[in-house]
């Protein structure tokens, strides 16, 4: 009996043919979706860090273990202040991201210049450790407070990644995401992960895209006006998104926005902020963060 196997046109490189980030793109591309480790650490002085890390699992359940590992940046071969903490303090925080906080996660990721409080920038609840000193995300429905054993270096030239030996010595998990027998309901925690790009995988319902934070500054949800941060409507995800945008529009832009809006106006004659906040909402659900700037900047 003979097969007959249909071959497929590959493409064939070595490693060292290529650029480390065009190799970081294959890698990326192929290797997913890839759970994120939300880390929190402390720096030396005791000032907060907040940044996320797709390339992360766990590796042992006894003792419990968890390693996630910052590269050296790719642009300059620094590295990111997470590492440079958990050397000092030998101590992280590593906080589960589910689908309703992945826009602020995504906002965190911007790289802040180092002594900048991402859980502000990003909007997000500082929960104080019961064992370690670095502070927990309180939206987070997972979250695991670690003593660092090790730090194993694979490199010293940029893109070269720093595994953390992380050891659970407490667990912190939202009683909302049990099943009836008090295990985590995989439906309930609705987990987001990496994948290559853009791209997220989203467990519940497949993939998604979160644009990467702006190459410059996102302004942070700290800035957004209170009256917009304390929404009953607009989620963590919606401010996340308004929070990446480097500046906030101008009255003049803001104006000439609501005269060739009809709907809009209608709407403003109302006097109805809920219903002005969810057309923001339904601008942010199109990627249109602009426009929803626009909208509740018009009242």
């Amino acid at each position: 009996m003979y097969f007959c196997i249909t071959m497929r046109e590959m493409i064939s490189v070595l490693p060292n043919e290529l650029t480390t980030a065009n190799l970081h793109g294959y890698l990326l591309g192929a290797v997913g979706p890839r759970p994120i480790a939300f880390a929190s650490t402390l720096n030396e002085n005791g000032k907060p860090n907040l940044s996320p890390f797709s390339f992360f699992n766990v590796f042992s359940s006894n003792p419990p273990i968890l390693i996630f590992s910052p590269a050296r940046r790719v642009r300059d071969n620094t590295t990111k202040h997470t590492l440079d903490n958990v050397l000092k303090t030998k101590e992280v925080v590593i906080n589960v991201v589910n689908y309703a906080m992945v826009q602020q996660m995504s906002l965190s990721s911007t790289e802040y210049p180092e002594g900048e409080n991402e859980f502000k920038k990003a909007g997000l609840t500082m929960v104080k450790s019961d064992v370690v000193k670095p502070y927990r995300v309180g939206e987070s429905p997972v979250q695991f407070e670690c003593k660092v054993t090790k730090v194993e270096a694979l490199g010293k030239e940029g893109g070269a990644g720093n595994l953390i030996f992380s050891e659970v010595v407490k667990i912190h998990v939202d009683k909302s995401i049990l099943d009836a027998n008090g295990s985590i309901d995989q439906h309930k925690i609705d987990l987001v992960a990496r994948m290559g790009g853009n791209w997220y995988s989203r467990a519940n319902s497949g993939l998604f895209e979160v644009p990467k934070p702006l190459s410059s500054l996102g302004i942070g949800v700290d800035v957004i006006p209170e009256e917009i941060r304390l929404s009953t409507i607009l989620t963590g995800n919606d401010l996340g998104m308004l929070g990446n945008i480097e500046k906030i529009p101008t009255a003049s832009e803001v104006a000439e926005f609501i005269n060739t809006n009809m709907e809009l106006r209608a709407l403003l004659s109302a006097d109805d902020k809920k219903q002005l906040h969810k057309r923001a909402q339904e601008y942010l659900h199109k990627n249109d963060v602009l426009s929803a700037w626009k909208v509740l900047l018009s009242n």
